[in-house]
């Protein structure tokens, strides 16, 4: 069989057959890895013949898409007759090729040889409002409220909106609140979730909680979770908001039914045998949703079915009253929703929408620097050959469940939009392929839908990124990522007045070091005692390096005029994070978020990547009630600083 054959099919499949590492070292994709990643995406390479069949129904896929997708004022070449149904009804029709369209919308285009839906999307997503404007980051589990059973919930993050919003703050990005799994509340990663078209109902509002657990300062995810769903069956059971309920459930239709269905399927099987966990291990019957052993499950479990739905209108109407909240306290921008890169391969996503997903290749990334070995992250993804074929109608529906309360969205790992890094199962975790998507459409789709909603697009372009892609980014109006810690020109730390306009600038990140745990040297120290930096020799270099940062970051904050004088000792950061709230502040980033734990100082960060029990990700709570919590002197005093700065940045442009 021809090497050169499989590449070719590969490549027109969308695979890269080789791709260069942090040090611009090529590697080529063993024979073996691309027929795994071509299986996954349901093509066959195991013959010559098979090859050569498949690159001919690739050509033959491509000319009979359900969905195009084009931008305003482009023409669109054809050399058939068609007829043309605007979303707003007009007609037009014609031979040959189309006049442009300046009209955004989902429009109904048939053609001699098939009906299409054309996607019609505006340049760029909607821009920001004037000003320069700026929001915090938060962790929705870490805020506090009387009540609360000792987790954070969307009454919490009402409270907190407010609270911003006095402070000057125009938006509120949020952890990711996509569904979890009911039956295994072990599992609550907001990054890996069972579903990224389904709320996580543990936010949603409870009557008062365990009083005891509301004075932890870690959140105890499985005892919060049998707490409030208990709390939720007394609510069912009392039919409270049921006729509100009604409404809901028929309007949200078959998404609903289906995650309904999962989360009853799978506390039935998980319950009965743990090795059932995941849907490819059930009884064959139940792994296809639409099959009738689903139908007559779902009848014989009706009341269990609908408390499932149930669950997800309070989680709705919750996340709607915040982000009403939020706009009636002045945030012109208000919610900014978080969109994971992926979900568990187990989970409800996968299962429901299995023609749009891939199936047995995991995510992550390559090997480099910090990561030898690669990072397999867990997750699923879409299956680019599969959204084309289906329209993109799971990408769609993705887009507008996140943006359904929200006005605005942090994509992570934007770079996913334009390809992945997969590792197909049973392999090890370096040995995989970049997945090309069909980055175009993907990001016409999302300029079409942030427009429908009035909402702004973020983008987490850290890492290792595409060439050209920034670009891409600033060209769809997709505001980039800019962090203080790789803002920087050689060794020393470049003026916020020379940051990238069309980006976001932020002091951290919920992956990295919070200021003053750099400062203070925190997080060397966590990654030391639990073996991440590798040997001493590591270790010592590691903390020679921070020796030298400090007094260059304290320089570039004189320089920018946020500090003056000497810089403090490690051991004591107040002073650090104040310049650098206000260093940011002076950023020639369009918009900046910052990070609720920067705002109040805090040493910890809420995770440390390449750990699990090890380290208390996704549970660290903050201290004081969300309604009062940016409150104290010197947090408004940061806040404040910031304000200022965005305004004198806002003169000065």
């Amino acid at each position: 069989m021809s090497d050169a054959a499989l590449r070719l099919l590969a490549e027109a499949a969308g695979i890269a057959p080789s791709w260069r590492d942090y040090r611009g070292a090529t590697h080529h994709v063993t024979p073996d890895t691309l027929r795994a990643v071509l299986r996954a995406t349901g093509i066959a390479a195991g013959s010559e013949a098979e090859i050569h069949e498949n690159l001919k129904l690739l050509g033959a896929a491509a000319a009979s898409l359900p969905l195009m997708t084009a931008e305003i004022g482009q023409a669109i070449e054809t050399a058939e007759r068609w007829r043309l149904v605007l979303e707003d009804g007009t007609v037009s029709e014609g031979q040959g090729a189309l006049p442009p369209i300046h009209i955004p919308g989902y429009h109904a285009l048939s053609l001699a040889s098939r009906e299409v839906t054309l996607a019609v999307a505006p340049r760029s997503c909607p821009a920001l409002p004037p000003g320069r404007p700026w929001g915090l980051a938060v962790q929705l589990y870490a805020l506090r409220r009387e009540g609360d059973g000792g987790l954070g919930d969307f009454g919490s993050l009402r409270d907190f909106v407010r609270n911003a919003a006095a402070h000057g703050a125009d938006a509120v990005a949020i952890s990711p609140v996509h569904a979890q799994f009911s039956a295994d509340p072990d599992r609550f990663s907001p990054y890996a979730p069972s579903s990224r078209i389904m709320l996580n109902v543990l936010h949603a509002e409870a009557p008062r909680g365990e009083a005891l657990r509301e004075a932890d300062t870690l959140v105890d995810w499985p005892a919060c979770a049998r707490d409030r769903l208990a709390q939720f069956r007394a609510m069912f059971a009392q039919a409270i908001h049921m006729e509100h309920f009604a409404a809901f459930r028929a309007a949200e239709g078959e998404p609903l039914e289906a995650h309904a269905r999962f989360e009853a399927l799978h506390a039935h099987f998980y319950g009965q045998d743990p090795g059932r966990w995941h849907w490819r291990n059930w009884p064959e019957a139940y792994r296809n949703p639409h099959d009738p052993a689903v139908e007559a499950f779902a009848r014989d479990h009706v009341v269990e079915v609908r408390f499932h739905a149930y669950l997800q209108f309070l989680a709705d109407r919750g996340l709607a009253a915040a982000q009403a909240e939020a706009r009636a306290a002045g945030m012109r921008i208000g919610l900014i929703s978080d969109l994971a890169v992926g979900a568990d391969s187990g989970g409800s996503h996968a299962w429901s929408r299995q023609h749009e997903m891939l199936t047995g290749l995991s995510v992550g990334a390559p090997p480099d620097l910090l990561s030898p070995e690669g990072q397999d992250w867990g997750l699923a993804a879409f299956s680019p050959r599969g959204l084309r074929e289906h329209g993109f109608s799971a990408y769609i529906e993705m887009l507008r469940a996140a943006l359904r309360h929200a006005g605005g969205v942090r994509i992570d790992h934007a770079m996913g939009l334009q390809r992945l890094w997969v590792r197909p199962e049973g392999v090890a975790r370096g040995d995989g392929a970049y997945l090309q998507f069909p980055v175009s459409d993907m990001m016409r789709l999302t300029a079409l839908e942030s427009h429908r909603h009035g909402a702004v697009v973020l983008g987490e372009d850290l890492g290792t990124v595409p060439d050209g892609f920034q670009p891409r980014l600033i060209d769809a109006g997709v505001l980039g990522m800019r962090v203080l810690w790789f803002e920087r020109k050689d060794a020393y730390f470049e003026p916020p007045g020379q940051w990238s306009g069309r980006a976001t600038a932020m002091t951290s990140t919920h992956d990295l070091p919070t200021v003053a745990g750099w400062w203070s040297g925190r997080d060397l120290q966590w990654r030391r005692e639990l073996r991440l930096m590798g040997d001493d020799t590591a270790a010592y270099y590691e903390a020679e390096a921070r020796e030298r940062d400090r007094p260059r970051l304290w320089n570039a904050f004189r320089a920018s005029g946020a500090a003056e004088g000497d810089a403090p000792p490690p051991h004591e950061p107040a002073r650090v994070v104040d310049a650098a709230c206000a260093h940011i502040g002076r950023a020639a980033c369009d918009f900046v978020l910052l990070p609720v734990e920067d705002a109040l100082g805090r040493i910890e960060q809420p995770n440390l990547p390449g750990t699990m029990d090890e380290h208390p990700n996704w549970r660290r709570r903050l201290d004081g009630p969300a309604a009062a919590l940016l409150d104290a002197p010197e947090v408004a005093a940061r806040l404040a600083a910031l304000s200022r700065s965005r305004k004198a940045a806002d003169h000065t442009s």
